[in-house]
């Protein structure tokens, strides 16, 4: 789940604390750093069984949130189920080839690559929803794209067969796959409500993984089994704790603070599974990092702009 699946109704609220918003953010995102560690360390298990465990359990942590805050009506409510069915299949390619991605790749290279969403996100809102791009944004798309064949061009020079090679791919498919679901999610956003949108996603994740058990799921055992259920809750408490960082402040504000995330990865890569950093990995870390934080405070600015000019616009008609 990514954090602009759940912006929109959370904006909504009126409380604004800003320092509240980057720490519930701050803790979203180490959250989820967590659990890509617990689901690597779980490397015996394939990535949809991971997928099942990941979705199915964080089903029950969003649901009772939803019911204890009384909008577990809401979240089930739907005005059309095949939007939803659609931003499914997509999500749940993306999750499931992360996942995939991290039994070939360092945790942080992943971290790293799966930031190239933003970037992705840009392009397809261009070609998709007709949105317009200026220079600004074309820039740090260009940056972006620039930081992810540093990452990676290590890996292919070891060859398309090599299984470096097909982190890569998978990760950087996964990115993808991750930026056209977050379209969805905008083309959703006028109808649906975020509640509906988070809840059915698990949903339909959970039931699309299960179309994998035939092609070799295993039986976890009592350690493997833990980290599966564990990524599952701290996934479903991570997911909360995204939703709630919106509610204080806005999303331009808190929304760089998604790249914590990327020292987290760097930390449990090193001491939990003796993953070293690499330079290039650094480099075109730092670059991706760069395009991510341009695009989102020019589309906080953008969105200043918009506002600005309905305020001026309504003045006119009264």
């Amino acid at each position: 789940m990514t954090a602009s699946d759940l912006t929109d109704d959370a904006q909504a609220a009126p409380a604004q604390r800003p320092g509240l918003g980057i720490l519930l953010m701050c803790a979203a995102v180490t959250l989820f750093t967590v659990m890509s560690a617990f689901i690597k360390a779980a490397e015996r298990v394939p990535a949809g069984e991971a997928m099942f465990f990941r979705s199915f359990f964080a089903l029950f942590v969003v649901a009772g949130w939803l019911a204890a805050s009384g909008n577990l009506r809401e979240g089930i409510r739907t005005k059309a189920i095949r939007p939803h069915a659609v931003r499914g299949i997509v999500g749940s390619l993306a999750m499931g080839m992360g996942f995939a991605g991290l039994r070939y790749l360092p945790l942080p290279e992943v971290t790293a690559i799966r930031f190239l969403t933003p970037v992705i996100l840009l392009i397809l809102a261009a070609v998709i929803l007709g949105e317009r791009i200026r220079m600004v944004r074309i820039s740090a798309v260009l940056v972006g794209l620039v930081g992810v064949v540093v990452i990676t061009a290590p890996r292919f020079s070891e060859g398309l067969a090599s299984t470096a090679a097909l982190g890569a791919i998978l990760t950087l498919a996964s990115a993808c796959a991750a930026a056209l679901a977050q379209v969805f999610v905008k083309a959703m956003s006028g109808t649906e409500s975020t509640a509906a949108i988070v809840f059915w996603f698990s949903c339909t994740s959970a039931v699309l993984s299960l179309l994998t058990a035939p092609f070799g799921w295993v039986m976890p055992g009592p350690e493997e089994a833990a980290l599966l259920v564990g990524a599952g809750l701290i996934g479903g408490v991570g997911q909360i704790l995204l939703t709630s960082s919106y509610r204080f402040a806005d999303a331009g504000v808190v929304a760089p603070f998604t790249y914590v995330s990327m020292l987290w990865s760097v930390v449990i890569g090193y001491f939990w599974f003796r993953e070293i950093p690499t330079l290039p990995m650094l480099a075109g870390s730092a670059l991706i990092i760069l395009a991510g934080i341009v695009i989102v405070l020019r589309e906080r600015q953008i969105g200043r702009g918009e506002t600005a000019r309905r305020k001026v616009a309504a003045k006119g008609l009264q």
